[in-house]
């Protein structure tokens, strides 16, 4: 049976975790208690006869029950607060003598501490989260309104019934974009048909409450805005951030044709103070109002975990002090927490059966199933078959791989004087799969620690719980994928060692890489469609920089990318090889003799940096923090010593060879304290934990010193690139894949306290769900 408190802290949500009870340190308290009870015992010999024990022990029991009867062996007294905002407080009083006194008093102080720490906290979120619905009230009030302005505008055409048929779409659902995580639902094309509707000065008849008219522009061109809007007897503006290019080009051409149109407008006589609202600003707001709901209604859940988690403690702690004691603490006690305000405010079920209703009633078409199953998804179970496969393939692989060594061995194709053509054509191909499956193991590795430390990693990188990888999952996509790979190759192998020539057998390697490529874009629901697609989105976000607004996934991917230059350039190498039809002639140095080949091949070693760098710009661009810049001035350096390098590699002089060196040293020492101080939150000099932060999240603090020095190693990997060291017979290529590798596993390694530190900001600021922005912001009169 499973103690509570790991049912406790496996059930509370982990960036609220220090306002919780702190079920352990009571535990704490009460072995304290326990401990001087027993030596209080010991020390006392029994003098008494047995007849006058009895009776003294009826005498003590007789006045303990009456004792209780009258007052009970303690009283809560109840403070009340001089604000709302601060609430009651609580502490105890001991009207009876314990064992050790003390002792109880400190248990019931630390105890009061913790009502009071509860009740101050539920207080705060409740107050955020109601104050949220009241604007997401108001924000789906003056949505429905701008839509029947819109559906009456239709109303007025030629063809009003089709219209009207088309105008169904713009209070139904639509799919969801960056705001929100993807939830499926969609809707037609038309969806995002720009049928404007103008809102004129004049009211128009059989209009509800008072009419939206036009006020001014806005060209702040963070964000996709209109003019102002007066609706409501309020001055409103469309807020609609440009998260993707077709946002970003839709507000430069609104905003050039809105000056075209006002210019004309002015010089025919007529006024251009009019506003085009159109179907798809209205379905971006919607979809921004949406997820906000979802949102709210996850926090609502969370709120309702933290109300039934700690009353749940109490009522444990309270049990386990009666036990020890012998006294009849719990059921006064008890009555205290039970009317305390986090248990007895009704607020939140209120808010929650409202935001419910709402949802229910304009996003899922007053379908209550359909609903649910966006503001509460099933998570994703575990399946135990998978454990199952996951052993078999790796037996596959441990057993394909060996004899693959082995073959590799007795042909020599792994010495200084192997074979030029299997280690230029075949064995990048070998390279690209080991260095990609490595680094999604390492990724496994790392959910399962992120997991064991309670890192929520899907609510960092906003993934929803229905569609993330297990880690099961992906040690499955690891095992069976290399277990193919290594299969074919044995076969490539085989084959070649039999005295098949290259013309014969040189397009298998190229067509596995062309299966997995089918594999990883099929459209089938199969082999994890949503995580192979929300992969390319990312992807696709990562490479259209600084077109895309910048969210933790994908930076995070495009650090993932600047581990991976050397499979970048393999994977280049091998599609210049197929692509131009070099593996029928065997001609495989056509690709370096060509000069744009070159060119573009040193290209890949600067475009993840660059990715980066424009990443950075865009972050600097939306949020106007400095340290974005900062952290741009990183990638550039990077780039300043991939471009030495490769002038080096151009003419290998003592010049070059010092200019190498300087850069790459000044850029090795910037992204080590980027590493430390920025992303792992650590030589902190004030810290309680000596070089390192006050909180932490693995108890044995010689990891943290172990993991800085290795990143410090790791990161001096360069070194070998440029005084190309020899390890005896071994060929270069060998180890070349071996440094890269070692860079995967420093990413590996990074990984798991970038996201440590990311959890804990979020856990020092209790931010658990995410703040979606609001389409519909009030300005001033004189805006």
């Amino acid at each position: 049976m499973v103690k509570f408190s790991k049912q406790f802290e496996g059930q509370l949500v982990p960036e609220w975790k220090e306002a919780f009870v702190d079920y352990c340190k009571l535990k704490k308290e009460i072995k304290k208690i326990h401990f001087l009870n027993n030596l209080d015992t010991n020390s006392k010999q029994p003098k008494a006869s047995f007849p006058h024990t009895i009776i003294s022990s009826l005498r003590k029991y007789t006045f303990l029950e009456h004792n209780q009867r009258d007052h009970g062996a303690i009283h809560v007294h109840r403070k009340l607060a001089a604000s709302d905002s601060k609430g009651d407080m609580y502490e105890t009083e001991l009207l009876e003598q314990f064992a050790d006194t003390d002792a109880a008093v400190e248990f019931f102080a630390c105890l009061d501490h913790q009502l009071n720490k509860v009740n101050q906290f539920f207080r705060t979120k409740e107050k955020e989260f109601v104050e949220r619905g009241d604007s997401l009230r108001n924000q789906m009030e003056i949505l429905i309104e701008l839509k029947t302005v819109l559906q009456q505008k239709l109303g007025k055409g030629p063809s009003s019934a089709e219209e009207s048929k088309e105008d169904d779409s713009v209070s139904g659902t639509i799919s969801c974009d960056e705001e929100v995580s993807e939830q499926g639902m969609e809707n037609s094309s038309d969806e995002v048909d720009k049928l404007g509707a103008e809102f004129s000065d004049s009211p128009r008849s059989g209009e509800v409450g008072k009419p939206c008219k036009l006020k001014k522009q806005d060209r702040k061109m963070r964000s996709f805005s209109d003019r102002t809007v007066s609706c409501r007897g309020k001055n409103l503006r469309i807020h609609i951030p440009l998260t993707n290019p077709t946002r970003t080009f839709s507000a430069i051409s609104y905003l050039l044709w809105d000056d075209l149109v006002n210019q004309s407008s002015k010089k025919c006589g007529v006024d251009g103070n009019k506003l085009h609202i159109n179907k798809k600003k209205l379905h971006h707001a919607e979809k921004m109002i949406r997820g906000a709901f979802i949102e709210l209604y996850k926090g609502l859940g969370y709120l309702k975990t933290y109300r039934n988690l700690n009353m749940l403690a109490f009522v444990k702690i309270l049990k386990k002090f009666d036990k020890v004691t012998n006294k009849q603490v719990l059921p006064i006690y008890l009555k205290v927490v039970e009317s305390s305000y986090f248990n007895s405010s009704d607020k939140v079920l209120k808010l929650a059966d409202e935001v419910e209703e709402l949802f229910v009633k304009h996003f899922a078409d007053d379908n209550k199933r359909k609903a649910m199953k966006y503001l509460k998804p099933a998570q994703k179970e575990e399946s135990h078959s998978v454990t199952f496969f996951i052993g078999l393939f790796t037996g596959c692989f441990i057993a394909l791989f060996m004899g693959y060594i082995i073959m590799a061995h007795i042909t020599g194709m792994y010495r200084p004087k192997s074979d030029a053509m299997y280690m230029e054509t075949v064995y990048p191909v070998l390279s690209i799969f080991n260095l990609l499956f490595l680094h999604l193991f390492l990724y496994g590795c790392n959910m399962v620690m992120w997991r064991k430390t309670r890192i929520n990693y899907n609510f960092i990188f906003e993934q929803p719980q229905t569609k993330e990888l297990k880690h099961n999952d992906v040690f499955l996509i690891c095992t069976t994928s290399m277990a193919a790979v290594i299969g074919v190759m044995f076969v490539h192998l085989s084959l070649v060692s039999k005295g098949y020539s290259y013309a014969q057998v040189q397009a298998i390697p190229g067509l596995l890489l062309l299966a997995f490529i089918i594999v990883l874009v099929c459209p089938l629901n199969i082999m994890y469609k949503s995580s192979r697609y929300c992969f390319l989105s990312v992807i696709r976000n990562i490479v259209l920089s600084p077109l895309y607004k910048v969210v933790m996934l994908d930076f995070y991917m495009a650090d993932q990318l600047c581990s991976q230059v050397p499979m970048l350039r393999d994977l280049e190498n091998i599609a210049c090889y197929y692509i131009t039809g070099s593996y029928k002639t065997q001609d495989y140095q056509y690709c370096m003799r060509t000069t744009y080949y070159r060119d573009l091949a040193y290209a890949v070693s600067f475009l993840p940096y660059y990715w980066r760098a424009m990443q950075c710009a865009r972050r600097w661009f939306d949020e106007g923090h400095t340290s974005h810049l900062v952290n741009l001035g990183k990638y550039v350096s990077a780039m300043v010593a991939a471009g030495a390098k490769v002038a080096y590699e151009k003419e290998k002089s003592a010049g070059w060879l010092c200019l190498v060196v300087v850069v790459s040293s000044i850029a090795t020492l910037y992204q080590l304290y980027w590493d430390f101080v920025k992303d792992w939150g650590l030589l902190q000099l004030n810290s309680k934990n000596p070089w390192l932060r006050d909180e932490l999240m693995l108890r044995k603090k010689f990891i943290y010193y172990i993991s800085m020095g290795l990143n410090l190693i790791l990161r001096l990997a360069w070194l070998q690139s440029v005084f190309h060291y020899n390890f005896g017979r071994v060929d270069y290529r060998i180890t070349m894949l071996f440094l890269a590798a070692l860079e995967v596993v420093r990413r590996g390694q990074w990984n798991f306290y970038r996201l440590e530190n990311e959890h804990l900001n979020n856990a020092g600021k209790f931010r658990a769900v995410k703040t979606v922005p609001l389409p519909f912001h009030e300005v001033d009169d004189q805006d």
